[in-house]
């Protein structure tokens, strides 16, 4: 079920994204690496409790994107608020796997693939 969406955003983090940050530090993708960030928070809960023993790997993918795009001071805080904000959505709506909460997970596979093909082919070199 699970598309390498993030494995190709963090190889574009790594090879092109810094170019096109701005002189402040902030970048036009950041909305972006904001959503995939709340993406990757969904899932991680989600995942969890639909059986997919996964551990923490969702969690791991997320310090990957970070350790890939080094943010810091502000933009930093702001990928993990949104890693939380997905998190604890699901965990407030979510206590056992069902049908709805497996469709938020391919719902949430589906854009991030999408996130990730967009960012790729706008700012990779």
């Amino acid at each position: 079920m699970r598309k390498p969406f993030l494995a190709i955003l963090i190889t574009a983090a790594s090879l092109g994204f810094a170019q096109a940050r701005a002189q402040d530090g902030a970048a036009p993708f950041d909305g972006d690496l904001q959503r995939m960030s709340e993406i990757l928070g969904a899932l991680h809960y989600l995942r969890g409790i639909c059986g997919n023993n996964e551990g923490n790997k969702w969690r791991s993918e997320m310090q990957a994107l970070v350790d890939a795009e080094t943010p810091s001071g502000e933009r930093r805080s702001r990928m993990i608020a949104a890693f939380n904000r997905g998190y604890n959505g699901f965990q407030q709506t979510y206590r056992t796997c069902t049908p709805a909460a497996n469709t938020a997970i391919r719902r949430h596979v589906e854009e991030g693939a999408r996130i990730s093909r967009d960012l790729t082919a706008r700012y990779a070199n």
